[in-house]
């Protein structure tokens, strides 16, 4: 007797963690930590400056359902470092489940961090859900970047189905200082020209400041937002600076993007954003 069978693929995820440790001794940051597994890497360009970068990269080349990747940092006490994304990541259309995303940020009293990743290509049909989340101790300094874009314009692509969630949170203490949930849905899309939506914009970004005094960074933010193209609000109170841009493609916002970073920092833009 024969019986009729089929076999259902099996699909490879990817699966990667990176972390990086930094403490500052003897007047100089220097590395304490390093790890990386599966498809997360953790690199460390040479740079010319007293801050060092750390370049999180997902060797895989992108996220689709079922993937896990993680990416954690930590700064010691009164250390500076800047992390950031070696490209764009792409969070591609998904045959089943959700790419998880976990970025982890802890930063010691007096510490800098700046958390610089680059711009995330959302494809129609994909499902990401991610969790970004920083500790800060003591006066700890912190300022963050997201930037979403909805498919490649220069490819005429559209996104109609989409499943993205997508949380930002930031303690001080113990305490929570900045929460930011975001989530994006087909049916979000199907209104995307309404104003409470995206007011047909298809590309967003968020930087904030988050440290003692942030809010008089204020004033020096809002005369950054000049492109016309950006369509850029700016607000400040209780230790944070908080800027919100949507735009009709992403490269005029990651310029604007990468002029408020410049504003808010000391030192230039990680050297990966420079190329």
């Amino acid at each position: 007797m024969y019986h009729d069978s089929v076999t259902v693929p099996q699909m490879q995820r990817a699966r990667g963690r990176a972390a990086a440790g930094f403490a500052l001794r003897g007047g100089r940051v220097r590395l304490t930590e390093l790890h990386q597994s599966g498809s997360a890497k953790a690199m460390l360009p040479r740079v010319h400056a007293a801050t060092p970068e750390v370049v999180f990269l997902n060797t895989a080349g992108g996220l689709t359902g079922g993937d896990r990747m993680a990416y954690a940092l930590e700064v010691g006490a009164g250390a500076r470092v800047t992390a950031t994304t070696q490209a764009a990541e792409r969070a591609y259309a998904a045959s089943g489940g959700v790419a998880e995303l976990d970025v982890a940020i802890a930063a010691g009293p007096g510490a800098e961090v700046a958390w610089l990743p680059q711009e995330t290509i959302l494809f129609d049909r994909s499902a990401l859900a991610r969790r970004t989340s920083a500790t800060l101790a003591g006066d700890a300094r912190l300022v963050m970047a997201e930037t979403l874009v909805l498919g490649r314009a220069a490819m005429g692509e559209t996104v109609a189905t989409l499943s993205l969630a997508d949380r930002r949170e930031v303690t001080r203490d113990g305490a929570p200082v900045l929460l930011e949930p975001l989530a994006i849905d087909s049916a979000a899309l199907a209104r995307r020209g309404g104003a409470a939506v995206l007011g047909g914009a298809r590309a967003m970004a968020t930087v904030a400041l988050v440290a003692p005094g942030a809010e008089d960074a204020l004033g020096r933010v809002r005369a950054a937002l000049t492109d016309p193209a950006v369509e850029a609000a700016a607000s400040g109170w209780d230790g944070k600076c908080v800027v919100r841009m949507l735009a009709p493609d992403g490269f005029p916002l990651r310029r604007l993007v990468a002029r408020v970073i410049e504003t808010l920092t000391p030192g230039p833009l990680p050297r990966v954003w420079q190329m």
